[in-house]
């Protein structure tokens, strides 16, 4: 399995990108697809994730309704469209995929829902910059 994520660049506040990740996955539609940020000198953080049974999604709370995942099924790609940027948001985005039989990964951790990291196929990363 390889992903190729890409749409990364420098923005200015305010700003929007739409990053895509390409998965060479046969049964691409049936795999559960995640996005993921990791900022310099901080854990990588989940933002974002989609069950390929029925299309669910889940979103981390920080992200305060600025980021919309999709997916095309017939290209074998998805997507996280990312609005109203801000400084924070500058970090290295992954994209990742789990098999049909792998819900999101979502795990309590000191009261709040989180995205796992345990997925089993990543994107090499897209850069996000956002100037001010």
């Amino acid at each position: 399995v390889q992903l190729q994520a890409s749409g990364g660049g420098l923005v200015q506040v305010g700003g929007s990108l739409r990053l895509s990740c390409t998965a060479s996955l046969r049964t691409f539609g049936r795999y559960t697809l995640g996005w993921f940020r990791q900022a310099p000198g901080k854990e990588r953080e989940g933002l974002s994730c989609m069950h390929g049974s029925d299309g669910r999604t889940w979103y981390a709370d920080s992200l305060k309704g600025r980021f919309t995942i999709s997916k095309a099924n017939a290209k074998n790609v998805f997507y996280l469209q990312v609005n109203d940027l801000q400084p924070d948001d500058t970090a290295a985005y992954y994209c990742a995929t789990n098999p049909p039989t792998k819900g999101c990964g979502l795990t309590v951790v000191d009261g709040s829902l989180q995205l796992s990291s345990e997925y089993e196929n990543w994107g090499q990363g897209t850069q996000v910059t956002v100037s001010s």
